[in-house]
């Protein structure tokens, strides 16, 4: 059976539309079909105008078209008082947050795409004026636009591709499990994240991982070395496998020369630091690797750094190999 899925904007920049038309395909639409998805609706990919995206969406609601897959991209807008007229849904007069509620409570799956549906993420920064939120989540805690038990017809919570923007990939993998059947509630981590990406860490893959496992640091953006000790990098702490399936084939942030921010977590846009520095504590960074003892990463860094290769500790401060590998035969004799 054929998987509807309709796909709304709320507040956000339309980013994690940009990324899905990365998705590695040379045909987007072929992909879909192809994997048993159909695209009633999309701000950015469909022909039809708003009149006839008003007459779709109330045939969601009385059942005359089916609703597979709710898809919401950009926080929701509660304000101003809780009204939503912050963002009215145009030529209906009415508030997109009123669409979202009745739309979640006939849709089989209910997706938020990027941080921002997710838990609220960029848009919902400082003081939010705008009143946003994510569609379960607001921040860390549960219950946002919807309550903290939601659950769709399918059985599901709402479904958090969170990231900002999110993987194409993630987007489309977790479409085609919904298609085939293939997704269930314990395919899903504890903040409702697929695991097949949320059960990664940003560091397995890093490029730059020789230099942190000799604690050989960057003390600039344009430096070779790892970003975790001064830069703010926090790789080993974010869930995503975005060193391993790399974006369009070829980067990710850390490639790029940008310190992973955790973007698929809650709060990440409000760390209470810059992005490009790492709060530290008696000289020890704050952050430690996931499931790492303080003593252990202490002691741990200290006999690294004292073993580090000159190589390492030389093309660590800078933007290319000074000293390349020395090469060595590895046969035995």
């Amino acid at each position: 059976m054929t998987l509807n899925v309709l796909w709304l904007q709320a507040g956000g920049c339309g980013g994690c539309s940009m990324s899905l038309l990365c998705a590695d395909t040379p045909d987007f639409s072929a992909l879909l079909g192809n994997n048993g998805i159909r695209l009633l609706w999309h701000p950015a990919l469909s022909l039809e105008g708003n009149q006839e995206l008003v007459d779709l969406l109330q045939d969601c609601l009385t059942g005359r078209v089916r609703l597979d897959a709710l898809c919401v991209e950009g926080a929701v807008l509660r304000g101003p008082q809780g009204s939503g007229r912050f963002h009215v849904l145009s030529g209906t007069g009415k508030p997109m947050m009123t669409w979202l509620q009745q739309l979640c409570a006939v849709a089989a799956h209910v997706l938020a795409v990027g941080s921002c549906a997710a838990w609220g993420g960029i848009t919902a920064t400082g003081s939010n004026p705008g009143d946003a939120c994510g569609l379960q989540y607001e921040d860390e805690h549960k219950g946002g636009l919807l309550s903290a038990n939601f659950l769709a017809k399918g059985g599901l919570p709402v479904i958090n591709i969170a990231g900002c923007p999110t993987h194409p990939g993630w987007v489309i993998d977790t479409l085609m499990l919904l298609a085939a059947g293939g997704l269930s509630a314990t395919d899903l981590d504890p903040l409702g994240r697929p695991r097949f990406f949320a059960d990664q860490l940003v560091h397995h893959g890093c490029a730059r991982n020789e230099y942190y496992e000799y604690k050989a640091s960057a003390a600039k953006p344009s430096d070779l070395g790892c970003l975790m000790e001064n830069m703010g990098c926090k790789g080993t702490q974010a869930h995503a496998d975005c060193n391993t399936r790399l974006w369009n084939g070829e980067g990710s942030c850390l490639r790029g020369g940008y310190a992973c921010i955790n973007c698929t977590a809650p709060g990440f846009q409000s760390p209470g630091h810059a992005f490009h520095i790492t709060p530290k504590l008696a000289g020890i960074p704050i952050g430690l690797p996931t499931d790492m003892p303080k003593a252990w990463f202490v002691a741990l860094a200290s006999l690294s750094k004292s073993a580090t290769p000159k190589r390492v500790k030389i093309n660590s401060h800078s933007d290319h190999v000074v000293l390349p590998p020395v090469p060595r035969n590895t046969r035995l004799r």
